[in-house]
């Protein structure tokens, strides 16, 4: 079996960002605490690169051309795209896996119509996850974006089945690869709702993901979504597509929504995977 670990996380710019203004310090060194967890979970795994499937916000996509699913095939990429300082993650490059993101994407192009990029300007939405989960940005990543950001948005359905064919194409492959979902949950960006959590409804999906309960997750419609998960909410996609892939129920190793100036709830959680096909 390729596919060694399948987890979920958050991602705000406010993580890493605004970590010096956070008022429950004990509670951030918590967070802080569970993602050095999953790096530590996913370097004993023995992954040997790391697939991010994240929502980009608009660095690299616009409405001129916005790809339901992109996936990169680079020899490296750069990030931060923000100003460094302000999300306090240097710029720097990370390497890639063209060789055997190539392999993927051919084989998840089989059932899924995807793009690819062999440019890929990393924002927030995949740097923080790496500033926490490869520090020393040594671990080969592949980049996957699901537009959460342009409607019309891809169906959660197509969501899930494009986590199947992820999951396929991983366990075609010879190397040994960790997959995580990053997203939201709940949360309203550069909007003047901006900072606001709505902790119920992170914690009904969270309870859905953690059942692995496939028909409560891919209920949602998007007018629900917006109204009580913001825009932001829309990103349930990558945690969707990362379920999928594992093939079993979410562990929630850590959920806050006591830390609000990082703008989330902040969340971490491990699938058990299901045996490959």
């Amino acid at each position: 079996m390729s596919l060694v670990y399948a987890g979920v996380l958050s991602h705000a710019p406010g993580i890493t960002g605004r970590a010096h203004l956070v008022e429950n310090v004990a509670k951030r060194d918590e967070f802080y605490a569970a993602l050095d967890r999953q790096r530590q979970e996913i370097e004993e795994s023995g992954a040997e690169a790391l697939m991010v499937i994240g929502a980009e916000h608009f660095a690299n996509f616009f409405m001129n051309n916005m790809p339901a699913y992109c996936i990169g095939i680079g020899e490296t990429y750069s990030g931060p795209v923000e100003d460094p300082d302000w999300l306090n993650i240097d710029r720097t490059n990370v390497p890639g896996a063209p060789d055997l993101s190539q392999r993927l994407a051919r084989s998840i192009i089989q059932t899924i119509d995807i793009a690819y990029a062999e440019e890929w300007r990393f924002d927030h939405g995949i740097m923080v996850p790496l500033n926490f989960l490869t520090p020393k940005f040594d671990l080969p990543v592949i980049p996957v974006n699901i537009n959460c950001q342009g409607p019309p948005l891809t169906p959660l359905h197509r969501a899930w089945a494009f986590g199947e064919a992820v999951r396929h194409a991983v366990d075609s492959v010879r190397e040994k690869i960790a997959v995580i979902g990053t997203g939201g949950i709940s949360h309203w960006p550069a909007t003047p709702d901006s900072g606001k959590i709505n902790e119920t409804w992170d914690r009904e999906f969270l309870d859905r993901l953690s059942r692995f309960d496939k028909s409560a997750l891919l209920s949602y419609t998007d007018e629900e979504t917006y109204r009580d998960g913001g825009q932001g909410g829309f990103e349930i996609r990558t945690y969707i597509a990362a379920a999928a892939a594992a093939g079993g129920p979410c562990e929630v190793q850590f959920f806050t929504a006591e830390l609000p100036i990082f703008a989330v709830s902040c969340t971490v959680g491990r699938f058990s995977l299901s045996a490959p096909d």
